[in-house]
């Protein structure tokens, strides 16, 4: 590779690196293309660039986008099938309908709060708004308390556990970037995730709920019939369904932190059911159970909600392969190297780094995913090089720095908007300033625990 004039190699990788992070930020937030096709051009131009060969950028590519879907893809896969069965089985209003009895109407965002957070654990965003919605219409309807109030909770719960708390998707992706122990992931990100959900969601829709008021739109609370007067699944059953892969994955990293080098059989298989992969399978299958056999859906009925709930992942899926090809194209190329040197040098906290990393590009193209994948690229090389530094800790700062300031460019933004009947300027007030408070209180909540742990 040819220097840029007369500045060293590792500089003019620098300047090649932001030249196509700008590149690719233009091309899917101004010119709307899609993020999948904007990152491999942007992985394979970013290798040529920095001086690989054809054939070297293009397998960087392949083994990038194949390395990362390997586990991500299957844990979305699984992960969606197990949100299908809770939607049509009306496991989630159960959830929600116990809460409420169990609070009282008067402290009702909080149970709501608590319902985003729980039924956010096994499905994406999208999936949780649309699974969600129709409670919160009726639940406002029959406290006749601010739309916003009861909403913004749940928002804030199904936001946190996308940005921080595994196996969601999101927090899975720096997991494996940067070899963190999962178990202790979780345990963090639930000491961090529920004060930030608390603060972002019942205290702040509290507040936002008196100053904004917005009713539902008339065809959506038509289309959205409550499964209210139906037979619905018991509470105690649905609950241990939805948390099933995560007390797998926690009697896994138990048996680990016990008997590390796994020296009795016992050991053995409870690592082996505390893979996330193997965990999301058997939940999976006990929901097909639960929540679709043991409530009268026929074997026809479970499979078609199992296939139909899988094609709309697929853009997601794609999204995350080429985010991982770009990661790769990164470290190969030797700008991995050249940005943890540089870091390392200038002596930044890699927390407060990869907090950054994620937000600017989250700003910049709206999806806390394409923020994520990236991000874990940049970020890796420099905390390879940074000895001491808590691997967990900087998971959930990506995390955080991930979902901030969601704005127009960003698909939730619009969703957000419609489902709440706002306008763009009450949508700003409302959920982008929670999505800011969920990531700037969460950035403060990983700064204090890192100085514990």
């Amino acid at each position: 590779m040819q220097s840029l004039f007369g500045l060293s190699h590792q500089t003019t990788l620098l300047i090649w690196t932001l030249f196509t992070i700008a590149f690719l930020i233009i091309l899917i937030s101004k010119y709307k293309w899609n993020p999948f096709v904007t990152l491999l051009i942007s992985a394979l131009m970013l290798g040529l660039l920095a001086g690989m060969k054809p054939a070297d950028a293009i397998s960087s590519v392949t083994g990038g986008l194949g390395g990362t879907l390997g586990t991500i893809a299957i844990v979305i896969g699984l992960g969606t099938i197990l949100g299908k069965m809770m939607a049509e089985s009306g496991g989630a209003e159960r959830i929600a309908n116990t809460m409420i009895e169990k609070f009282g109407e008067r402290r009702v965002h909080w149970a709501m709060m608590i319902v985003g957070f729980v039924v956010g654990i096994p499905v994406f965003f999208e999936v949780g708004v649309i699974l969600l919605i129709p409670i919160v219409f009726t639940v406002a309807r029959k406290t006749k308390m601010s739309l916003l109030q009861i909403g913004i909770p749940v928002l804030a719960g199904l936001s946190t556990v996308h940005g921080l708390v595994p196996p969601h998707p999101a927090p899975m992706i720096a997991i494996d970037a940067y070899n963190a122990n999962l178990g202790k992931t979780l345990l963090y990100s639930l000491i961090i995730g529920l004060p930030t959900a608390i603060l972002a969601g019942p205290v702040f829709g509290k507040f936002i709920g008196k100053r904004i008021q917005v009713t539902p739109p008339e065809n959506l609370a038509k289309q959205f019939g409550s499964k209210q007067g139906e037979d619905l699944p018991g509470f105690g059953i649905t609950l241990l369904t939805i948390l099933m892969p995560v007390i797998l994955m926690l009697i896994g990293s138990v048996a680990d932190i016990l008997d590390p080098d796994a020296t009795s059989s016992f050991t053995v298989f409870c690592e082996f059911i505390g893979h996330e992969v193997i965990a999301l399978l058997i939940s999976v299958v006990f929901a097909f159970f639960t929540l679709g056999f043991g409530r009268g859906f026929s074997k026809e009925q479970v499979s078609k909600f199992a296939s139909e709930c899988l094609a709309p992942t697929a853009t997601i899926i794609l999204i995350i392969g080429g985010g991982g090809a770009f990661k790769q194209v990164l470290i190969n190329s030797g700008v991995g190297a050249a940005i943890a040197d540089l870091a390392t040098h200038a002596h930044i906290n890699v927390i407060l780094f990869a907090w950054f990393v994620a937000a600017l590009i989250r700003v910049a193209t709206g999806s806390a995913t394409v923020a994520m994948t990236t991000a874990a690229g940049i970020v890796a090389p420099v905390l390879a090089l940074t000895p001491g530094a808590n691997v967990e800790l900087v998971v959930l700062a990506t995390g955080a720095g991930s979902i901030v300031l969601s704005h127009v460019n960003d698909a939730g933004f619009w969703m957000v908007k419609e489902f709440f009947n706002m306008s763009v300027p009450q949508t700003l007030k409302s959920w982008t300033v929670m999505e800011t408070l969920l990531s700037v209180v969460g950035l403060v909540l990983i700064l204090v625990l890192s100085a514990f742990v």
